[in-house]
């Protein structure tokens, strides 16, 4: 084996932890091409190497992922990665239920992108034991209140594959959802969630779950947990700036960052101290704060270095890590346990978008999905999702059908 990359150094860290693709794995061979293709003369066997030991499709099994989150901005990519297979699968679709219209086509879409991209990790799902192969495929965000549609929805997406994973939004709703689908055995994965009281509303349903597959006697052999921390969307697109310049106090980047960490720490520190069976799952990394000693740092992933814990890593993300992956310090297997600054928590703490979002009885189930980060992003998912309709709907035009 060639220069361990730095996932890989990151997973030695803990041998429990796990490095997931964030993205489509219909997309991964062209996206690593040209990484490998833009990378200096010098990394380009390295890059080349160290990308197919991430993940080689030919034989998923052998690599480093360990699984993969997908969402509908990354469903739209796997769209954009290959627009002539995806509208002439869209026609044959038109053609073959002609009583379908553009939102049920779609949908039939969208579960072959999932179907297809699981097939990939069924070898991982199979030699592992069912316990790392996962693919994890979304409800419609638009559906983000409904628990019905999306009770029924995840049935549809676990009917595709056993090593398909369902996301479910942290709204109210959304973890009446969860609790269901774990009773009947079927993996899940909590999205939108950027807070503490999300991440043990979430604890509390899937233990409620539990007790009820258990009395009726489910066969969980396809059953798994993982909490999603939206960490970067949290510090970006919710309150936290608007209310420090408000009260003006001033947050630098680190202070942003750290407001980041200490949620998820919390939330780790609850599930492991409660002994319950989910695995938080850290995505929306960035290379970021800024340092002044001439190295670089992403503490999205230092600062939880050893920690049992799931890094869904994006291709954006890998891309921006191999270019500094050699300035970047060693992981500490211990920094999971670090706690944030003393001076830092003083000034958090007198933001109340900080303070609901970081004790356990913060928010109400009822505000979860009022939560500034949960709406913009859940924004964000459904403008991607309609994105994916509007394709479905030029290929009814193409064929002359409104």
């Amino acid at each position: 084996m060639g220069e361990k990359g730095i996932l890989e150094r990151l997973q030695e860290a803990n041998v429990d932890a796990e490095i997931w693709w964030d993205s489509s794995p219909l997309i991964y061979r062209n996206w690593a091409r040209s990484v490998t293709e833009a990378a200096p003369p010098e990394k380009k066997e390295i890059w080349k190497d160290q990308l197919n030991r991430l993940f080689d499709p030919d034989h998923p099994e052998k690599t480093l992922f360990r699984g993969v989150t997908t969402n509908p901005p990354l469903s739209l990519d796997a769209i954009k990665n290959n627009p002539k297979f995806w509208a002439d699968l869209v026609r044959t679709l038109i053609r073959e239920n002609p009583d379908k219209g553009v939102e049920e086509i779609f949908w039939m879409t969208y579960k072959e992108i999932v179907k297809r991209g699981a097939e990939f990790f069924m070898p991982l799902w199979e030699r592992s034991g069912h316990r790392y192969g996962y693919l994890s495929g979304q409800v419609d965000p638009r559906d983000a209140y409904d628990a019905d549609r999306m009770f029924s929805q995840a049935l549809e997406l676990a009917a595709l594959s056993p090593n398909v994973m369902i996301k479910c939004p942290g709204s109210r709703q959304g973890y009446e959802v969860i609790e269901k689908l774990t009773a009947r055995g079927i993996a899940t994965n909590n999205t939108l969630a950027f807070t503490v009281p999300q991440f043990v509303s979430c604890m509390e349903a899937v233990q409620r779950g539990l007790e009820k597959a258990r009395r009726d006697g489910v066969d969980m052999y396809r059953w798994r947990s993982v909490i999603t921390h939206m960490s970067a969307r949290y510090g970006t697109l919710g309150d936290l700036k608007t209310q420090a310049e408000a009260r003006r106090i001033e947050l630098t980047e680190a202070d942003i960052r750290w407001a980041e960490l200490a949620i998820f720490k919390r939330g780790y520190r609850i599930l492991k101290e409660k002994g319950y069976p989910n695995k938080m799952l850290m995505c929306s990394m960035r290379i970021s704060p800024p340092t002044n000693d001439g190295t670089v740092a992403s503490w999205h992933i230092e600062k939880i270095a050893g920690g049992d814990v799931v890094y869904t890593c994006p291709p954006k993300y890998i891309g921006e890590l191999l270019q500094v992956e050699d300035r970047i310090k060693p992981f500490d297997p211990e920094a999971i346990f670090e706690e944030p600054p003393k001076s830092v928590m003083d000034k958090l703490r007198k933001l109340p978008y900080f303070v609901m979002s970081y004790e356990p009885d913060g928010m109400t189930k009822e505000e979860f999905s009022r939560h500034g980060a949960f709406v913009a992003t859940a924004a964000e998912f459904s403008k991607a999702t309609r994105a994916m309709v509007d394709f479905v709907a030029q290929q009814f035009q193409a064929q002359g059908k409104v």
